[in-house]
């Protein structure tokens, strides 16, 4: 899914952003709820099972490879292609917790 079509879902679909802290602190998607990878495991039961998943990473590979393992857990997940960084260069908007504008760590 592109960066495009996934700013497109927001609100019926469920924005899973997998990186690491810092590179969430330094910004990332408003709507996005945030769990690391390695966190992942321990805290599935935070990711609904009723909507559609959009994972979210820098680039796209950490993502691709939760939105396989959410596919073989039973969830309907999408990866978003180019992660953040393809977000950022389609000039959609990246904020920080504060609600600052944010930036791609």
């Amino acid at each position: 899914m592109t960066p495009s079509e996934a700013h497109g879902h927001i609100g019926d679909h469920f924005l899973l952003d997998v990186r690491e802290q810092v590179e969430w602190d330094a910004g990332h998607v408003a709507e996005a709820v945030h769990i690391p990878m390695g966190e992942l495991n321990a805290r599935i039961d935070e990711i609904p099972t009723d909507q559609p998943i959009i994972a979210i990473c820098r680039s796209g590979n950490r993502s691709g490879a939760v939105t396989a393992a959410l596919d073989r857990a039973g969830f309907t997940a999408h990866n978003m292609e180019g992660g953040m960084h393809a977000w950022e260069s389609a000039d959609l908007p990246i904020v920080t917790d504060d609600g600052d504008d944010g930036w791609v760590a």
